[in-house]
């Protein structure tokens, strides 16, 4: 058995589609659901562990890509070095989740490991480069 987590960007007309039960059903794959953030009737952002065989895996990778849905390999944490932040909150602009946001009333960034899915915008865009992906 093969394993293999991504993050899956899902556009406004797939929200109500049964896409991971496709997954589970037609290429008979373990879903395990690590982080998911759907707002109804806009978009979608999921962070899923798949586990199956690779030709399976690399079907249902296909399957969702025919949906429309954007698939990306994801890295295993991020790791934000806080002592070397300056607190710009340029990472804070580009997280859809909210995970980083600068905190009152001390204005330093706060970051929720728990809301972060993963999609790795805060990387790009910290100016200082203490943000990355550990894998």
């Amino acid at each position: 058995m093969a394993k293999k987590k991504v993050v899956l960007n899902f556009p406004q007309e797939t929200i109500t589609q049964p896409i991971t039960y496709k997954l589970v059903k037609d290429y008979d794959l373990v879903i395990n659901i690590l982080r998911a953030q759907i707002r109804e009737e806009e978009t979608g952002t999921m962070v899923l562990e798949l586990e199956g065989s690779r030709e399976n895996i690399e079907k249902g990778l296909k399957f969702l890509k025919s949906q429309k849905v954007k698939v990306q390999e994801a890295g295993k944490d991020i790791e934000l070095i806080e002592e070397l932040c300056i607190d710009c909150g340029a990472c804070t602009a580009v997280c859809p989740t909210e995970a980083l946001k600068i905190g009152d009333p001390e204005w330093k960034l706060e970051f929720n490991r728990e809301d972060c899915i993963l999609c790795e915008l805060c990387v790009k865009s910290c100016p200082t480069q203490i943000i990355s992906v550990s894998l």
